[in-house]
């Protein structure tokens, strides 16, 4: 691996590659691999579903045997290695001891994710037989990591990249530098994550996302940064309702910076690793499949957070809703309904209801100004907000959701065939 050509804006003590493998139909590029040589420290969270891809089976086992220490990510696209019993378990378990040998590591060192169709058995010897060419592939430039990114896609339609410089200074008490920050994620189609810690035992398109910094910090720290950078990012979106069984989202630290993470450093880090988060997540969803509308929820006037996010994931999950946001259809009764099956108490009389900046319904009635052709207009937007004030508190959530449409319908009736 090159680093000659290091890009400025990359964090530093990693490289990325990717090559084809022949795993995906298409023949594009479908094996990458994001390498730490002196090794990073990780924090790492996961699909809280049931029903766990044996990548995810074998990452944790991986982070908990290591204590958080990472040295590669070796990532296959078109082949979800889900729901193939303990043959799925041995492939991965072959995959991670090949790579450690080819790059002179501990096999549990290596941390594996695989996306793509549930059920059907990984071609281990397709990535043994391309795993030769990786260290070729790798590099640290631009090209490199997006070669990475373009790699671990299914049915998305572009890269989803987000990136982060913040300069230390002397006095902030770790020495003077940069800190980098790197984001990819794919992502468009089942899409509900539901993501709890590495420790955490859980409850076919994936979410999968690596983050990518060069700050000092072990995997406790990153592991306290990581969980409400997720809450409000990965977990407060949805475009279909549905868990994947392979989610990932994977922190890495080098420390090749050279700037220690302190009680200074921290909050300047933690916004940085919020905003990449936050730009992932909505790349996700405009990337949906079939999206022709992204839709902020805010959700006011709540007793919890916990009943904000509740009344939500009820409205976003709605195929009521869902549908009339695709023809712009401003029907707020479906917005009330679905709030009022979502298990949380409030007063009718006491909501209110925005689409876009127009009050549509207030106190238990239509509002004397409502203009359906208003609404109607601003729901034709790609983008806009519909705001309910349930008058039952003081706390709120932010949900990011899309519309379902004729073309979801087809990408996904067609998926396997």
């Amino acid at each position: 691996m090159d680093g000659k050509n290091q890009s400025t804006s990359f964090p530093l003590g990693f490289g990325w590659g990717a090559v084809k493998a022949g795993i995906k139909a298409s023949g594009k590029l479908d094996l990458a691999m994001a390498l730490a040589p002196r090794g990073a420290n990780a924090a790492a969270m996961f699909t809280r579903n049931q029903v766990v891809a044996a990548p995810v089976i074998v990452g944790r086992r991986h982070l908990a045997a290591t204590g958080g220490r990472v040295s590669a990510v070796l990532v296959n696209a078109g082949n979800a290695n889900c729901a193939t019993g303990e043959s799925g378990v041995r492939a991965c378990e072959q995959t991670c001891t090949a790579a450690a040998e080819r790059f002179g590591m501990l096999f549990d060192e290596v941390i594996p994710s695989s996306t793509g169709i549930i059920g059907v058995p990984l071609p281990v010897e397709k990535v043994l037989a391309a795993l030769p060419q990786l260290p070729a592939a790798l590099g640290t430039t631009a090209e490199h990591a997006e070669q990475f990114a373009s790699a671990i896609m299914t049915t998305d339609t572009k890269m989803k990249l987000a990136r982060a410089v913040i300069d230390v200074d002397a006095q902030a008490g770790s020495g003077a530098g940069t800190i980098r920050l790197f984001g990819c994620a794919k992502g468009a189609g089942m899409i509900h994550p539901q993501l709890g810690s590495a420790a955490e035992t859980p409850k076919h398109a994936t979410m999968l996302v690596y983050l990518f910094t060069d700050l000092q910090a072990d995997s406790a720290e990153l592991d306290a940064l990581l969980r409400p950078a997720v809450a409000r990012s990965f977990n407060a979106i949805s475009i279909d309702g549905d868990t994947s069984t392979n989610d990932t989202v994977l922190l890495l630290a080098s420390g090749a910076s050279g700037v220690r993470l302190d009680p200074r450093v921290r909050p300047a880090f933690a916004n940085a690793l919020n905003l990449v988060c936050r730009s992932l997540a909505h790349q996700i969803v405009d990337d949906g499949e079939g999206v022709t509308h992204v839709v902020t929820l805010d959700i006011l006037g709540c007793a919890s957070e916990a009943d904000a996010l509740k009344v939500a994931r009820a409205i976003a999950h709605s195929p009521l809703n869902k549908t009339a946001w695709s023809s712009a259809d401003p029907n707020w009764g479906r917005l009330l309904a679905a709030a009022g099956a979502a298990g949380v108490p409030f007063d009718p009389g006491l909501v209110r209801v925005w689409i876009g900046e127009q009050v549509v319904f207030e106190f238990g009635g239509r509002a004397a100004l409502f203009d359906e052709r208003v609404a109607h207009a601003t729901m034709s937007q790609r983008e806009y907000t519909i705001t309910l004030d349930l008058g039952a508190g003081t706390e709120a959530c932010s949900f990011l959701t899309c519309d379902l449409t004729e073309e979801y319908v087809r990408i996904n009736a067609d998926y396997s065939t």
